[in-house]
């Protein structure tokens, strides 16, 4: 539920921006339908979830057999690498399984080469969105050694917690040079090894080579906020937000202000609200269970761990406006039993707004709804943009690990160097077989075959743990203020400065499991307006965090922010280019 901050750009990627926007990515298909829209969580799954990591550190951490077993793949005396042992790669990616037969078609063209150049071919497990939160986490603790890739995000997907958990294998220095040596030399030159280690040792190899803005926000349409009267059809504040929403609610027949599959976000944008209104900077290195922005600082006092949730009025506010909101029927009344394809229902105009980030925003909302809603005028207001707390997107948001229990992860290493840095297997991987799914147009760009419908032929690979912007096929259907847009998040962002802080959580773990407990009870009605009396309802859902443990997990984390602080300095939070 993290209010995922927007972004600007470091000074690495502004030494590139050229660069960045020749090759910025065509829509992904996960990203276009999934991320938070398919995140299903229900109470009880918040506390399966902390538990399934208690769970994991009496289990996983014996794991690690990959390294020290036999491995099929060496270094010959020659140097050379001995691939003579033919082996089967499993990745482990999040997302629906495909069932058109297009992932099977594209792997028919990928295993011959992947054979062809290291003797390996690969495989999909698929954890899918359904409970993904708890059975991401229990498939990693199983000891299954026919895993090898996972993919990993450190702060959305658990990363530190499972590199803490011994769920993934530390890659060495060597090991990388010599396996991967393509993806060593690239993630080198951008200095960001440092970020992927936990206790000196590498876990992760970050997709930091690939341009991706993920600050959360509405989109909505900018004919109805003008027809709202809104100035130049502009949503720049929450207050906005109720003026547009009531006006589509009295003025547009059928159509549901904002329908939100509140059954996916049990917390709604309760963090984006409080992110607008405070200078918060949530951690991304602890959770209390689904809940990944509870803990964190205020800008102002960098040094102080906080929860909002806990100790700041903003929380009373934004349960108030949506209880407004619910009152103003903004969303359905089932809302927190509802799943439904709510991106389908803006492009077909039955909804006025949908959430996700900004990403989506420009390589996806607007060319659709200009071709499937003439004349709406898609716009996004983000989270942070009344007050510019803007953070740059994190380099681990997508990220992959080689699993503990992996028998050859050596052999894994050259795969997944070859899918990321490799053109043939790179595109195949990403974009299928060409003229089949997709087409190079004469200018270079991606293009699709005639005839091609996304919502049923896509590839959905899910490949989000090694894009590279120098292979990226810019699509056809790119909109020009992308550019613009990004540069304008640059110009006020600030760089996250908590990459390196992590938190032992392995004495409050048993805390935590009862801070979600209590959260899942109460942050979903509080997020959908369920609740007659909002402050009432945090005023006790406050009692039981504090019985709970409330003060006893901050005071561990403070412990290690200090260190960290007294290590690194003060964080940092200037903003700009």
């Amino acid at each position: 539920m993290r209010f995922p901050a927007p972004l600007c750009g470091d000074s690495h990627r502004n030494t590139k921006q050229q660069q960045r926007f020749k090759n910025l990515e065509q829509l992904q298909n996960w990203e276009m339908k999934e991320d938070s829209m398919r995140k299903r969580v229900a109470g009880k799954r918040a506390v399966a979830l902390v538990m399934a990591s208690l769970m994991m550190a009496s289990m996983v951490g014996c794991g690690g057999k990959g390294a020290a077993g036999g491995s099929s793949t060496k270094v010959n005396d020659d140097g050379t690498i001995d691939t003579s042992k033919h082996e089967v790669i499993n990745m482990l990616v999040l997302g629906n399984k495909p069932t058109n037969g297009r992932l099977e078609a594209m792997l028919d063209k990928l295993n011959p080469i992947l054979t062809e150049k290291v003797n390996a071919e690969l495989e999909f497990t698929y954890v899918e969105w359904t409970d993904w939160q708890t059975q991401y986490n229990l498939k990693l603790l199983s000891g299954d050694s026919s895993l090898d890739l996972i993919c990993t995000a450190t702060d959305w997907l658990f990363g530190w917690e499972n590199a803490k958990k011994g769920a993934f294998l530390p890659l060495s220095e060597d090991m990388l040079k010599t396996y991967a040596p393509k993806t060593w030399e690239q993630v080198s030159a951008d200095g960001d090894w440092d970020i992927c280690k936990y206790n000196d040792e590498i876990y992760f190899m970050p997709e930091d080579h690939y341009t991706q803005y993920t600050n959360h926000g509405m989109f909505y349409r900018g004919d109805w906020a003008k027809e709202a009267g809104l100035a130049d059809g502009k949503v720049k504040s929450f207050e906005d937000l109720t003026t547009y929403f009531k006006y589509v609610k009295d003025n547009k027949e059928d159509v549901i202000p904002w329908d939100i599959a509140g059954k996916n976000q049990t917390g709604g944008i309760l963090g984006g609200y409080i992110g607008t209104k405070k200078n918060y900077t949530a951690f991304n290195c602890t959770s209390v269970g689904i809940f990944t922005d509870f803990w964190g600082v205020m800008q102002e006092d960098p040094t102080t761990v906080t929860s909002p949730y806990m100790e700041d009025d903003s929380l009373y506010d934004a349960a108030e406006l949506m209880k407004e909101w619910n009152d103003m029927g903004v969303w359905r009344k089932d809302v927190l039993n509802f799943d439904g394809d709510t991106r389908e229902e803006f492009y077909a105009g039955t909804t006025g707004a949908d959430q996700h980030h900004a990403q989506t925003y420009y390589t996806q909302i607007v060319p659709n709804m200009n071709k499937k809603q003439p004349g709406s005028d898609p716009q996004f207001f983000y989270w942070g943009e009344e007050n510019q707390n803007v953070q740059h997107p994190l380099k681990q948001h997508g990220a992959c690990a080689i699993s503990a229990n992996s028998t050859h992860p050596e052999r894994a290493l050259m795969v997944y160097d070859l899918l990321r840095n490799d053109e043939e297997c790179y595109r195949l991987l990403n974009y299928g077989i060409e003229g089949e799914d997709y087409v190079v147009t004469e200018d270079g760009k991606l293009g699709r075959p005639d005839g091609f419908d996304s919502s049923k032929d896509a590839l959905d690979s899910n490949f989000w743990m090694g894009r590279n912007d120098d292979l990226e096929l810019q699509d056809e259907n790119w909109w020009d203020g992308t550019e613009d847009f990004i540069k304008s998040l640059d110009k006020i962002g600030y760089d996250y400065p908590f990459e390196n802080l992590i938190v032992n959580t392995d004495a409050i773990e048993a805390k935590q499991a009862a801070l979600a407990n209590v959260l899942s009870k109460y942050l979903p009605q509080l997020a959908y307006g369920q609740v007659e009396d909002p402050k009432a309802t945090i005023d006790q859902m406050r009692e039981e965090l504090k019985a709970a443990g409330y003060d006893d997990v901050k005071a561990a984390i403070q412990k290690d922010l200090d260190a960290f602080v007294e290590e690194n300095g003060t964080p940092d939070f200037t903003k700009g280019e």
